[in-house]
């Protein structure tokens, strides 16, 4: 009986691996897209049976249906996307190539398109494939397409979708598309469809309607395109949406009321579009929001106090829009989940709200640029998770108070109040940070509040501080040596103050400006709400604090003394400004050692002497200025330096040279010394004899007398000499009467 069981096991086990065996055409076809992939880690693909091979499945018939390779840092050794190897594997039904770096072009008539009828899965994001997309999916089967993050171009033909009656996800992200978003996608081809991601793309034109016609629709993202027009209508028809997310578009006209039938909607971004009109009054009703985000745009009105029965709101960013109102009025303490608030940049009023510390959440907090005002109240404090803080440009009052506040506070990174207190003297005492508060703090920013005071000394404590902005104030006494002990700080803003003493030569030795051991990339904290900036027309977005160059700028106060020439050794700051001080003495020489540097204002000084011709060596100079001070001789000549105005070097008598219109004598250098060398020649000559002209004059004298004299006192001669010169004379003239009788009888002839 037992020999009957094993026999009838191996039958079993024997047909069974017959059965699975794959077809000899389809073993070939992957042998071929084998030979065409170049990686590191060989794929394992060596055995008889391909079924077997990493990454192959098959069905019971041998028919490959499963071709999955992510993350394998496959690459291609030729130009194009073989899919001539894998167009004879028509019953795929799942082929995964993510996250590879295959490159080359996908033609849009190749087989790849036309015979995999059974393919369900198409995953080829995160490549660098690129061409144009074929006129139709390649199977009526298909449910998931992702050709996200790679380099594809052109329009989505209309035709497209026209056969994938069973798609429900489809992303062409981060591509280079462009044409208009086809909306036949929810007209009748693809009804069942529940993601569509088109964002980061060059798609122009407006959301047509048929949108709304996708039932099933669950997530919708187009941000990053140049998209314009109103929101289509039909969108608030699509019930089932849980995200929608156009940002940075040009979109524009109001968001309508209709927005409450997306009842299930989480996520709404529109940030950084036209978008106008007044925020929906019963935008409450969304009572699923998590994340709203509306900033950069033109909306109006007041808050709709039916916004706080978003209980689930996770991010509230209405920031730079013209949102006015009491914003005391407004209850906070029923967004228990909410950890991201920016209402920044608005025309807002009224006090802090109290009702902001009941958000235990709370991780960040952007009030600036409104026109609030109160004090801070001491509850902040139980708001620990709490690292992002900006309530600058208002009119808040007792800086003191608020110091010793939120100087207990350990988790705070980011701190602004530029230009939002009015008045007060800062705190110096050392228990200001006690208790372990501010130690993770990266950016304090206090500028433009009228502070006065000196510079207190438990910003010692701040060892983590990389940024600190105290300009424009009434601060007194002189820079602290102790401000070189903090090895992190990378941005030193005390322009306009009333600051007096000589530079530090402890400020020449942070070792973030010195070597840069201090700035390590790993540490760049990422902050909880963006910063903005712009270059021109352009906005742009920074999450982290390395895009502040390495500066120094001490303008406008009283400071005297030389520059140190140990400031050499800051070789990694790019921004040096010590103009309107009391500076004196010389440029130093060593100053040409910070060769990155960018910015270098020494302008309204006492400085003397000549400027080092070291300094045409800074290549990456784009700006400088020298004027109005006491400098001398001619400017060096440099690419660099003769590229600034004259309104550069101007205010220095003494100094000559392009580009100014004072030219200078003769050059420095060895042509100096040698023209010193000549002019003291010239000098030792002028009391020399000139013995050339008395020996010229004295052999005209003795010449003219040795020859006239004799004539003079001897008669003989004298007769002589004349009756030798008539006989001359007559020679001559006999000479030139026969010539001339010659010639005239030549031309009669």
């Amino acid at each position: 009986m037992a020999y009957g069981f094993h026999f009838l096991l191996f039958i079993f086990s024997t047909f069974s691996i017959n059965l699975h065996a794959c077809k000899e055409t389809e073993r070939s076809s992957l042998q071929s897209f084998d030979i065409t992939l170049s990686t590191s880690i060989p794929l394992n693909w060596t055995s008889g049976n391909c079924c077997h091979w990493e990454g192959v499945s098959c069905d019971l018939g041998g028919s490959v249906t499963h071709l999955s390779l992510p993350s394998k840092r496959l690459k291609l050794k030729g130009g194009n996307f073989p899919s001539s190897s894998l167009e004879n594997l028509t019953n795929l039904i799942h082929l995964n190539l993510s996250h590879n770096s295959l490159s080359g072009s996908i033609e849009p008539s190749s087989g790849f398109f036309l015979y995999l009828s059974h393919l369900e899965v198409l995953d080829l994001s995160y490549n660098f494939l690129s061409g144009e997309l074929p006129l139709s999916l390649p199977s009526i089967s298909i449910r998931i397409v992702d050709l996200s993050n790679n380099n594809f171009h052109g329009a989505i033909p209309s035709s497209f979708f026209r056969q994938a009656s069973n798609l429900t996800s489809f992303s062409v992200s981060n591509n280079t598309l462009s044409g208009s978003i086809p909306s036949s996608v929810c007209l009748s081809s693809s009804p069942l469809i529940r993601l569509l991601d088109v964002s980061f793309n060059n798609f122009n034109g407006s959301i047509s309607h048929g949108i709304g016609e996708c039932s099933q629709l669950k997530v919708f993202r187009a941000g990053n395109n140049n998209l314009s027009g109103f929101l289509p209508e039909d969108i608030y028809n699509a019930t089932m949406l849980e995200e929608v997310a156009l940002p940075y578009n040009s979109l524009y006209g109001v968001i309508s009321d209709k927005i409450v039938n997306l009842t299930n909607l989480a996520i709404l971004d529109l940030q950084f579009n036209n978008l106008s009109g007044m925020i929906p009054q019963h935008i409450g009703k969304l009572s699923k929001l998590k994340l709203l985000f509306l900033h950069f745009n033109n909306l109006e009105g007041s808050l709709p106090p039916s916004l706080m029965n978003c209980t689930d709101l996770r991010e509230l960013n209405l920031g730079i829009n013209h949102l006015e109102g009491n914003i005391s009025t407004l209850n906070f303490s029923s967004l228990s989940q909410l950890s991201k608030l920016d209402l920044g940049q608005n025309q807002l009023t009224g006090i802090l709200p109290s009702s902001l510390y009941s958000c235990k959440s709370l991780k960040a907090i952007r009030l600036s640029r409104n026109d609030l005002e109160g004090e801070i109240n001491p509850e902040i404090i139980s708001l620990t998770s709490l690292s992002f803080l900006s309530l600058g440009f208002n009119r808040l009052t007792n800086i003191s108070k608020a110091l010793r506040i939120l100087g207990r506070c350990k988790s705070l990174v980011f701190l602004s109040f530029a230009f939002g207190f009015q008045g007060g003297e800062l705190p110096a005492e050392l228990s200001v940070v006690d208790f372990g508060g501010l130690q993770n703090l990266r950016l304090l920013s206090l500028s433009d509040c009228g502070f006065t005071g000196q510079i207190p000394v438990w910003l010692s404590k701040l060892k983590k501080l990389e940024v600190l902005d105290m300009s424009f104030n009434r601060i007194t006494g002189s820079i602290p040596s102790w401000l070189g002990n903090l090895s992190r700080l990378n941005f030193l803003n005390l322009e306009a103050n009333l600051i007096s003493g000589e530079l530090p030569k402890d400020l020449c030795r942070l070792p973030v400006w010195v070597s840069g051991k201090a700035a390590t990339q790993e540490d760049d904290v990422v902050l909880e709400l963006p910063v903005y900036g712009s270059r021109g027309p352009t906005v742009f977005v920074q999450f982290t604090l390395s895009y502040i160059p390495p500066a120094m700028d001490l303008k406008s106060n009283n400071i005297s003394g030389s520059i140190p020439i140990e400031i050499g050794q800051l070789r990694l700051l790019r921004n040096l400004d010590l103009s309107n001080n009391n500076f004196s003495g010389n440029i130093p020489e060593q100053i040409s050692n910070i060769k990155n540097m960018e910015t270098l204002y020494l302008f309204n000084n006492h400085l003397s002497g000549k400027i080092p011709s070291s300094l045409a060596r800074l290549n990456f100079l784009k700006d400088f200025n020298v004027s109005y001070n006491d400098l001398e001789g001619e400017i060096p000549t440099s690419t660099q330096l003769q590229s600034f105005s004259s309104s550069a070097f101007e205010g220095n008598p003494k100094l000559c040279g392009a580009p100014l219109s004072t030219e200078c004598r003769p050059a420095k250098g060895k042509d100096a010394k040698d023209n010193e060398d000549s002019r003291e020649d010239e000098d030792e000559d002028e009391y020399q004899v000139p013995w050339l002209h008395v020996s010229v004059i004295l052999g005209f004298i003795l010449g003219f007398w040795g020859f006239c004299g004799p004539l003079l006192l001897n008669k003989k001669w004298r007769y002589a000499y004349i009756k030798v010169l008539d006989n001359a004379q007559d020679r001559i003239y006999v000479m030139v009467i026969r010539c001339m009788a010659k010639m005239q009888r030549r031309f009669r002839t």
